[in-house]
């Protein structure tokens, strides 16, 4: 028999048993889509992470005190043997290759305009944030470069300046922070989230400040832009050069973007595997489906087989007929899967578009040929079965 009158065939036999059919192959459509759904959603996950990280750029290096192996943007453990100083800060601005540094300080502060206030994060850091950081000025200008003792400036965020000021201008006006008074210069764009720490929250003052105000004695981490055209090690070793000749140990830990990006993306790698694994159980569920029906149709078809081997019909072709309906049963089952995943996610794309979701194409092709796998593999033992069946003992059958 040729193979376009094998698929004619199988799908004319499925299509004259539509309800068994449908049942048979629901299994697959409801374990393909949950595959594409989850796998969208922990893609959509994977990009946003990683698109979160990569806004302060690629060619940065964090300089953290203590020897440690924790990755973050800022808050490591303050090392008790030396800490970190704004002098560290201004000798590494002087290395080969960097292009701009800037000292960090976070804390958490009352914030007071008029008869205004409320709390809210504090950065105190150096002038060159927009360049390091890559973020830009909207109204006024940021921190200026100032060494020694830096004057009381801060620069708000967007959402601080208009909830503090609303549609007043800020710049020149006097604020309170904690217990000391500061003079607004600018006011950042609108950046939103990164990191899940809200940059539009935020008011940023000179390092130096930033310590009295919280009195501390060590910065929480040194950010330095490099020239992405220059060998990353080459610059890790320079800096390690220059502060252990400052420290006299290496009591700090020098953390580069790349790589937490990489670190991130083999994490978020390994989630996406883990929901695409999940969502397999129920491609399971519809392989067992199809073997119970396919099992159940050669003993309900004793009599047409027997036919078939009658007229002259090879074991080769019975076993090739029943096997392509478990294809069939089985392609249909993913291809409508798929279609209905595909569209899940755009719908809850529509709808919730705060959720990220992004359709991972490798997972959906290989949950697809999954489902082909396990119309063959499920198809197998009943089509050897009806292969095997004596044309004689067949009609008798009937």
């Amino acid at each position: 028999m040729r193979y376009p009158d094998l698929i004619s065939l199988s799908y004319r036999t499925i299509v004259s048993h539509k309800l068994r059919s449908i049942l048979t192959a629901l299994g697959l459509i409801i374990g393909i889509a949950a595959v594409v759904i989850l796998t969208s959603i922990g893609r959509g996950i994977h990009t946003f992470v990683l698109a979160e990280f990569t806004q302060f750029g690629t060619n940065l290096i964090g300089v953290h005190p203590g020897k440690t192996t924790t990755f973050g943007v800022s808050g490591a453990t303050i090392s008790t043997v030396r800490p970190l100083v704004l002098a560290d800060a201004l000798s590494l601005r002087k290395l080969e290759n960097i292009i701009a540094i800037t000292p960090v300080v976070q804390g958490n502060a009352r914030i007071e305009a008029g008869e205004k206030q409320r709390r809210t994060n504090v950065l105190g850091v150096g002038s060159a944030v927009p360049m390091v950081w890559k973020l830009r000025v909207g109204t006024g200008r940021f921190l200026p470069e100032e060494e020694g003792s830096p004057r009381a400036f801060a620069v708000l965020g967007y959402k601080l300046a208009a909830e503090l000021f609303g549609a007043a201008s800020p710049l020149g006006q006097r604020i309170r922070i904690g217990s000391d008074r500061f003079r607004v210069i600018g006011v950042m764009e609108k950046k939103g989230q990164m990191i899940g720490f809200d940059m539009d929250d935020t008011i940023y003052i000179p390092a130096a400040k930033a310590l009295e105000l919280f009195d501390r004695e060590s910065l929480m981490e040194i950010n330095l832009l490099y020239n992405s055209n220059a060998a990353i090690d080459r610059v890790e070793k320079a800096i390690k050069r220059n502060l252990i000749a400052r420290h006299g140990r290496e009591d700090f830990t020098l953390i580069t973007q790349n790589q937490m990006l990489k670190k991130m993306d083999s994490i978020l790698s390994v989630l996406t595997l883990a929901v695409a694994a999940l969502g397999s159980i129920s491609l399971l569920v519809g392989s067992v489906g199809i073997l119970t029906i396919m099992t159940i149709a050669v003993s309900e078809r004793v009599s047409e087989i027997g036919l078939l081997r009658a007229v002259g019909a090879e074991r080769r072709t019975i076993f090739q007929l029943f096997l392509c309906e478990a294809l069939a049963l089985s392609a249909t089952g993913g291809l409508c899967g798929v279609l209905l995943g595909i569209s899940i996610v755009r719908v809850l794309d529509a709808v919730l578009p705060a959720l990220p979701v992004e359709l991972a194409w490798a997972y959906i092709v290989a949950a697809f040929m999954l489902s082909l796998l396990i119309g063959i593999a499920a198809g197998v033992v009943p089509a050897i079965k009806a292969a095997r069946l004596e044309p004689l003992e067949a009609l008798r059958a009937e």
